[in-house]
């Protein structure tokens, strides 16, 4: 059986070098933004994709998914004419090398787009050697806020949603269960201030009273649980990663614990005999993205029989299609092109935003927009991770969440889902 786990992070996700940052913004050249100004024609005939799989140790289990899912996205474009009737390439990756090594050589291999990379501490090393070639980078893990601003030309998207996205999510499962005040927990670090600022800025303007809350380091949980229930909340937002487990055990102890509890994706994990009975029953956690359905499973399998996780997968197979419908709709495979086009095949909003164009009802594949392309310029692709609708930072502009709940066995199963208007 397959496994969905969006929520995983590797470690150092969120580090994010003011160096390269700087780097990125020096190189990018002119200040322009290729999201939004024109491109001429001047590819070679050939749309060649390439993949940036930057995981490694404990974490290169999330290869695997992201490889299958461009070859199923780049066998159905070709199944449907490829690009100008020319099959689309994907170019081979090397996971074994470091994330500026791998951009490099595929600059060097013709690359006109390349998906990737997973961890948002490595996505500045690649746009630095891939602006300068005018070569879109798009990411489907990225999710470190601070993205969002990082200079690079215009040529860096993510069809994976801003962890920020989740703040209006997370206070709203809060209000939806009936609780007036909220308070939040949160692990130190670049993630748990962000989402913390954005889950209490959500819960003011919702109408919840935001009760004293505290920070704490892996490990170090007990003084901030007691002071969340010495202030008695009707719920309790926990945004952690590693030490969500130590800090769920002191909430308990606090006298917080079952349906009080919210679990940011972070903290989104199987439990089990990890905490006390029931401590769980009936909390609620959210991962990003929705889950994919039995047939897009299905296609995977076919691409890769060993595949047992479907990390990313979704937002994979999205970027491959969107960047080949941007280059169908521009008839050229340049990466200028398509990063010129991304916006507009989204059914995205550009500068000030106005609308890329006025797109119709969401066409599902590549086939199907394609004819959409036919009868007009403007299209708006949602593909198996749900709506994209790119903006002009690159951002996607709905986040769609899956809602799980857990059981008195402290495991979690999915329950619904909720979609936020904007990633960051």
């Amino acid at each position: 059986m397959l496994v969905h786990r969006s929520a995983v992070r590797v470690p150092a996700v969120l580090t994010i070098c003011l160096g390269a940052v700087l780097a990125v913004s020096a190189c990018s050249g002119g200040g322009g933004n290729a999201r939004v100004d024109p491109a001429e024609a001047s590819g070679d005939g050939v749309l060649r994709v390439g993949l940036i799989l930057d995981n490694s140790g404990d974490n290169a289990f999330l290869n695997a998914p992201q490889l299958a899912a461009a070859k199923l996205a780049i066998q159905e474009i070709n199944a449907s004419g490829g690009h100008k009737g020319r099959p689309v390439e994907l170019l081979p990756a090397y996971p074994d090398q470091e994330t500026a090594v791998q951009a490099n050589d595929l600059v060097a291999a013709k690359a006109d787009v390349v998906i990737g990379p997973t961890d948002s501490s490595h996505a500045a090393a690649a746009m630095d050697a891939l602006s300068r070639s005018r070569i879109p980078l798009i990411s489907p893990a990225n999710t470190a806020a601070g993205l969002s601003g990082m200079a690079a030309g215009g040529y860096y998207f993510r069809t994976a949603a801003a962890d920020v996205a989740q703040g209006p999510v997370l206070a709203k499962l809060a209000k939806d269960a009936g609780a007036a005040t909220i308070s939040v927990l949160y692990q130190e670090g670049s993630y748990g201030k962000e989402l913390s600022a954005a889950v209490t800025e959500a819960a003011r303007q919702s109408g919840l009273t935001v009760l004293p809350g505290d920070r704490f380091t892996p490990g170090n949980a007990a003084e901030a649980a007691r002071s969340a229930g010495k202030a008695t909340p009707d719920a309790v937002v926990l945004i952690a990663r590693e030490g969500a487990q130590g800090a769920l055990a002191e909430l308990h102890n606090a006298g917080l614990s079952g349906s009080k509890i919210i679990l940011s994706d972070g903290a989104f994990a199987r439990y089990g005999s990890g905490l006390a009975s029931k401590v769980l029953d009936g909390a609620r956690a959210i991962v990003p993205g929705q889950l994919p359905g039995a047939v897009f499973q299905a296609k995977l399998l076919a691409v890769d029989p060993s595949l047992k996780d479907l990390s990313y997968a979704a937002e994979t197979y999205d970027a491959v299609t969107l960047a080949a419908l941007a280059a169908a709709r521009a008839q050229d495979d340049a990466g200028r092109s398509i990063a010129a086009n991304l916006v507009s095949v989204s059914g995205g909003t550009v500068t000030g935003g106005s609308r890329a164009g006025t797109p119709s009802a969401p066409c599902l594949s590549y086939k199907e927009c394609l004819g959409g392309l036919a009868a007009g310029p403007d299209i708006n692709y949602d593909g198996e991770s749900g709506p994209v609708a790119f903006d002009s930072n690159g951002d996607i502009t709905t986040a769609v969440f899956s809602v799980f709940t857990y059981g008195p066995d402290n495991n979690p199963s999915p329950t619904g889902r909720e979609t936020a208007g904007h990633s960051g």
